[in-house]
This record gives structure tokens, sequence and C-alpha cells, in this order.
């Protein structure tokens, strides 16, 4: 049987056991698995079967030459160590014969060097020298372990010796403080658990008081929603009354400016003749006019003339003008009997006396309006001369035109009612 051969876990030489490791390993029955080697493979990549005498020897004498026996070059000794790495290098690498790798010496050794080698921080096994370098290591590390040891001893009983009473009396007086400290927090604490609990009431009340403010905050906003749609409503309405306030005091200066009279009697000219509000009064050869038309125009002339006097205040004093269009008259105030037409019908005779006296007794009331507006200064621009029944041009000389119809002549008739309607229109103008 041949012998077994270990590597040195520190310097990597290989190693010889001695008898007592081998006497040790055949008292012992320990069975422990040991790693096969991988047999030889033919070029099928099959398992080769030879005899197991010849492959004993063959392996023995293999490894024994090829690992044990001769020493590694430098070069191959580093590559070796390269590919051997501490991860996946084998501590216990056994050189020698196949089957001796079974054997309970092999075994025995190989488990005390796994249990040195996890108790210990270096690997086993170990030569000879490098174990003697481990343990002059140890002894170093051994002897300054005691010596500080030895001084943390010192230290303590000397202080034990000095401060041991001072200590004491310390500890005992800070045993106390705290103790007063401690009661004292625990006085803190109740106060604090009391104002906590106050704190918690006036929180739920404050929540309360929040709530209800909420409600008031949310009935405050619709109220103030409500109001201010009504505000909306009523400037809204306040604009359009300031509109037709507006509106209405353009029209009421326009109509302030516009005169009653002027609007309703339009008096104009043509020549000679005098028309109001379309209705011509008097008539010439050139220019026949229908007596129908006269009468009209009579008609307009007398309300005119009654409007004014309304218009001053005063009241005729002989006669009372009665317009009704084209069959005015004047009614005497002395006789209730006597009506004076302003008017005249087709085929009638001109040269009538009462309506020559209607005329008459229509500048008699004419006369009376001019000498009450003379009183507030309106001054017309033709005299009247009652008793004769004419209008008095003060112009460049005094020529009289009668207004009765009987010995007179178309043009003359005509022109006395034109002044007659010149008057009454500087009355309708001075009128307010």
């Amino acid at each position: 049987m041949f012998s077994i051969r270990f590597m040195c876990q520190c310097c990597r030489q290989p190693l010889k056991l001695g008898k007592s490791a081998e006497t040790l390993g055949l008292s012992t029955t320990q069975q422990l698995p040991v790693p096969l080697l991988p047999l030889a493979q033919g070029k099928s990549g099959g398992i080769k079967e030879e005899d197991p005498t010849s492959m004993k020897e063959t392996d023995t004498t293999n490894l024994q030459d090829g690992a044990s026996c001769r020493p590694l070059p430098d070069d191959s000794m580093k590559s070796w160590e390269t590919s051997m790495s501490w991860e996946n290098f084998n501590p216990f690498i056994l050189l020698g014969d196949l089957s001796s790798m079974r054997t309970s010496s092999q075994k025995v050794t190989a488990d005390i060097f796994d249990i040195l080698s996890g108790e210990k921080a270096m690997d086993h096994p170990l030569c000879e020298e490098c174990t003697d370098n481990l343990l002059e290591q140890l002894d170093i590390q051994l002897t300054i372990t005691e010596s500080t040891s030895q001084s943390y001893r010192n230290c303590l009983e000397t202080r034990e010796l000095t401060t041991g009473e001072n200590e004491m009396e310390t500890l005992q007086k800070e045993l106390k403080d705290l103790e007063l400290e401690e009661e004292r927090l625990v006085q803190e604490l109740g106060n604090m658990e009391k104002n906590w609990k106050k704190a918690a009431r006036d929180h739920e009340a404050a929540q309360a008081e929040t709530e209800a403010l909420n409600q008031q905050e949310i009935q405050y906003l619709r109220d103030c929603s409500a109001l201010k749609r009504q505000e909306l409503e009523l400037f809204d309405e306040l604009r359009s009354l300031e509109n037709q306030l507006k509106y209405t005091q353009i029209h009421l200066d326009q109509l302030a400016k516009t005169s009653i009279f002027n609007m309703t009697f339009d008096i104009q000219y043509e020549g000679p003749l005098g028309i109001i509000n379309n209705f011509k009064l008097g008539c010439l050869p050139t220019v026949p006019v229908s007596w129908n038309e006269i009468s009209a125009a009579w008609g307009q002339t007398a309300l005119l003339l009654l409007v004014l006097s309304k218009k001053m205040g005063m009241e005729f004093q002989r006669y009372q003008l009665i317009p009704c269009g084209n069959h005015s008259y004047l009614k005497s105030l002395t006789d209730d009997s006597v009506e004076l037409p302003l008017f005249c019908f087709e085929g009638q005779s001109v040269f009538l006396d009462k309506f020559d006296l209607a005329m008459v007794a229509f500048l008699d009331c004419l006369q009376q309006f001019k000498e009450e507006a003379e009183k507030v200064g309106l001054c017309l621009p033709y005299r009247i001369d009652v008793e004769r029944g004419q209008m008095e041009d003060l112009g460049d000389g005094v020529e009289c035109y009668c207004i009765r119809t009987f010995l007179n002549t178309e043009e003359q008739w005509t022109k006395t009612l034109k002044f007659m309607l010149v008057n009454l229109e500087w009355a309708l103008v001075w009128s307010p």
C-alpha cells in the first residue's frame, strides 16, 4: 500500500505524514466520502474498461511521479497557483493510490484537518516551518493581550479605591435629583393632560361655533345673492326710467320751445291776399275764391282771436265770438236776439248789412284785444278805427282801408282783411 501525501496550505509544499497519524487512522471506523477521480475516456467519449490491477499501478505511478516526487518549476508553479484560486481550491488534495484514498487512516486524517481548519483562521495541514511561524505570532499576540488585560485591571482597581465613596454619593444625589425630576414631570404630565382635555373641549366648542358660522355664512351668501339680484333688477329699472325721463325731458324741451298757437294757426300771404290754415280770406278779380272758403277762413280767424283773448284772460264787452267753422258768428251781449254772421252763401248779395256789421263788430273785438296787449307791451303794426270800420296803415302815409263790402272794391276789402291777419300774426308770435 502506498503512502498518502498532503500539501501545506501556507507554502504549498508536499507533506509527508508521520506514523502517529497513520496509527490514529487505523483505530477509527468513521466513513467519509472521498471524491473519485475521473477514469480515462476513449475517443468516443465513453468510459474505457481496463484491468483493475493495471489501472492501479498506472495511476499510482503517474500521481507519484507527476505530483509528489517531482518539484514544480517556477513558471508552472505560478500558473498552477493562478488556476487554483481560493474560491475553487480544495484544501485537501490527496496524492497516491486511488484505492488507498478510501482507507480509514486517510479519512480520519482529513477529518482532523477539517476540524482544525474550521476552528482556526489558518487552514490545515501546515508544514513544520509554517507551524513554527504561526506559533510565534500567536505567542506575540498572547503577550500583548495579557499586558493590555493587566493594565485594565490596574486601572479598575485604582479607580475603585479612589472614587468608590464619592461616586456612591454622587450617584445617590443624582438618583434623588432624578426622582424629583420624575415627580415634576409626572405633575407636568397631569397638568398637560388636564390642559389637553380642556383644549379638546374648547376645540369641540370651536368646531360647533364654526359650523354655526358656516351655516350663517351660507345663509348670508344666499341673502346677499338675492339682494344683488334685486339690486340689478332695480338698477335696470332705474336706468330704464332714467332713459324714459331723459326722452320725455327732450320732448318736453321741444314742446316748450314750440308754440301751440304757431302749430295750430298758420298765417301766410300771397300778395294782397291773406291765408289762414290754407283758407283764403278775401278775393281778387284775378284770384276768384268761393264764399264757402272765405267763411271757413273767417271761422279760423274768429277762433284765433278768441284763443288769444282767453290766453290774456280778458272778456269782450259788447260781443261774444262764437267760432263754428264756416258758420261762425258774433252774439250781442246787450241783446240776446242779435246774432251777426261771419259767413255768406253762394248766390247771396255781398252787400248785406249783417255781414258788414259782423265784420265791424269783429274789428271792435280786435281793438279791445289790442288795447289789452298794449298794456303788456305789445304794439300792433296797423291801427283800427272801429267807428268807421277801417284799418289804417301808418307807413309812409296814412292810408285807410274799409272792412265793409258796401261801396268797396274787392282789392280794398281784401287788403283790409290782410292787415287784420297781420295784426293777429303779431299777437300770435308775441303770445307765450
